[in-house]
C-alpha cells in the first residue's frame, strides 16, 4: 500500500481540508509542493476532487469522493466523519503515519490527549509539537512549557513548510501576547506575516495582522507595560491603525465576517482614542463612524452581545462629536443607540458600565437641548458612580450637571422674541 509522500502539507489550511492526505503520484506532486508553500493549485487533478470539495465546504461531495479502501481515502473519510472508519485498522494500515489518527482526534476535541512527538521528525514533529503546546495551554502552570514547545514546533516546520511555519508563528505570537510578553508576540507575529506573504492563506494572514494590531493597541494604553518595546503610546497606536488597515485589505465580510468586523471595530476604537488636536483630525471620526456601522452589520445583540454593545457605544460616542451638516440627526441617533445599550445591560451586574452609558446619553440629550431628560439621566449616573466610588467619573458627571444648570439658566434669561 502506497503512503503519502513526505513532507506532508498538513496543518496550515483550515480544517477539515488542512488535515487531508494527498495520494502519491505524478499529478498530485505539484499540488503537494504548492500546499507546503501555502499555495492552492490553479487546476485540481481529478484525483483530488474530494480535496477541492472539502475546501469549498461541500462535505457531502468530499465524502463521496473518498470512498476507496486504500489508507489515504479511509483517513480522509475519517477526517470528515470519524465514526465511519475503523480507527484501529486505519492506524495499522497507515504505519508510521498512524499517529495522525490520534492527532485528528485531539484537534477535533474527541480526545484530551495530544499524541507524543518523540521519535518523529520535521513535518510530523512540528504538527505533534503544536498539539502538545495546545494541550499545555489548558493548564496555567504549564504556560512556559507551551511557549517553549511552540518554538520547537516552529523550528521543526521552517525547513519543510513556510505555510505551516507561518501559521505556527502566529500561534506563538498570540500565546506570548496572552501571557504578557508583547515584544515576543510582535516578533513572532511579524515573522508569521512575512512567511505567509506569498501564500493563499489570506484569512490566516489577516488574523495575524489583527492580532498584531491588538497587541500595539493594548500597549498604546499602557506604554510602560512589562516587556513593552521602546515606543511612545502614539507610535504604537499609529502602528495598530496600520495593522487594522492591513487586515481589512486581506479579507471582506463574505470570506471572514468575524475578523472583518473585529478589524473595523478595532480601527474605529483606535481612531476614537487619538487626540483631536487639529481640524483635519475630525475626519478620523467620520472613518470611525463608517467602520462601526460596518462592524454592526456582523455584530448583533443576539450573536455577539459584548462586541455589539461596545460597537454601539463607540458609534454613539462618535456621532456626538463627528462633524456633520446633520448634527441634530446624529445626536438623536446617538440617544437611541445609548438607549438600546441600556436596555441590554444590567444595572445591577455592571453599575459602572451602565452609569457611563447613562452619562453619555445625558450629554447627548443636553446637546439636543432636552435639558430635563438630560438632567434625569445624569443624576442617575451620578448616583451610581457615588455607590461604586468611581470618583473620577463622578467628578465628570458633576461638571456636566453644573454646565447643564448654567445652560438652563441662560435659556430662561433669553428674551422670548430674541
Amino acid at each position: 500500500m502506497l503512503l503519502p509522500t513526505r513532507p506532508l502539507p498538513l496543518g496550515a489550511f483550515p480544517l477539515p481540508f488542512g488535515f487531508l492526505l494527498l495520494p502519491p503520484g505524478e499529478e498530485t506532486e505539484p499540488v503537494r509542493v504548492g500546499l507546503l508553500a501555502g499555495r492552492l493549485p490553479e487546476r485540481w487533478p481529478a484525483s483530488l476532487s474530494g480535496h477541492r470539495a472539502a475546501l469549498a465546504g461541500d462535505l457531502d461531495a468530499a465524502r463521496a469522493a473518498f470512498g476507496g479502501l486504500d489508507p489515504v481515502s479511509r483517513f480522509n473519510r475519517f477526517v470528515l466523519d470519524p465514526d465511519a472508519v475503523d480507527q484501529q485498522a486505519l492506524r495499522a494500515d497507515l504505519g508510521p503515519l498512524g499517529v495522525l489518527v490520534d492527532l485528528v482526534e485531539f484537534a477535533t476535541s474527541r480526545s484530551d490527549a495530544a499524541p507524543d512527538p518523540a521519535g518523529y521528525d520535521l513535518d510530523m514533529e512540528a504538527l505533534l509539537l503544536a498539539a502538545r503546546a495546545v494541550q499545555a495551554l489548558t493548564s496555567p502552570e504549564r504556560t512556559a512549557e507551551a511557549v517553549a514547545t511552540l518554538r520547537e514546533a516552529v523550528a521543526a516546520a521552517e525547513p519543510v513548510s513556510a505555510a505551516l511555519a507561518g501559521v505556527l508563528h502566529g500561534a506563538l505570537g498570540q500565546t506570548c501576547k496572552d501571557l504578557g510578553d508583547p515584544t515576543a508576540a510582535i516578533e513572532a507575529l511579524r515573522a508569521g506575516i512575512a512567511l505567509l506573504a506569498d501564500t493563499d492563506l489570506t484569512v490566516a494572514r489577516a488574523e495575524q495582522h489583527l492580532e498584531l494590531a491588538a497587541t500595539y493597541h493594548e500597549l498604546a494604553a499602557d506604554a510602560d507595560a512589562a516587556n513593552a518595546p521602546p515606543m511612545t503610546g502614539q507610535a504604537m497606536l499609529n502602528r495598530a491603525v496600520q495593522c487594522y488597515h492591513n487586515a481589512l485589505q486581506e479579507i471582506n465580510a463574505e470570506c471572514a465576517p468575524e475578523q472583518w468586523a473585529a478589524a473595523h471595530a478595532g480601527l474605529a476604537a483606535a481612531y476614537l482614542t487619538m487626540p483631536m488636536s487639529e481640524a483635519g483630525d475630525q475626519l478620523r471620526l467620520g472613518v470611525a463612524v463608517g467602520s462601526l456601522r460596518a462592524a454592526l452589520t456582523v455584530y448583533t445583540m443576539a450573536s455577539h452581545p459584548a462586541e455589539w454593545s461596545s460597537a454601539q457605544l463607540n458609534l454613539a460616542n462618535a456621532l456626538v462629536y463627528a462633524p456633520s451638516r446633520h448634527q441634530g440627526d446624529n445626536l438623536a441617533e446617538a440617544v437611541e443607540l445609548y438607549e438600546a445599550v441600556l436596555g441590554a445591560r444590567s444595572r445591577e451586574a455592571d453599575p459602572v458600565g451602565y452609569a457611563r452609558a447613562l452619562a453619555n446619553q445625558g450629554n447627548a440629550l443636553a446637546h439636543l437641548g432636552m435639558f430635563d431628560q438630560a438632567r434625569a439621566k445624569l443624576a442617575e449616573a451620578r448616583s451610581l458612580f457615588e455607590e461604586s466610588q468611581d470618583w473620577a467619573a463622578l467628578s465628570t458627571v458633576r461638571t456636566l450637571l453644573d454646565d447643564l444648570a448654567r445652560q438652563q439658566r441662560s435659556a430662561r434669561e433669553v428674551p422670548a422674541d430674541a
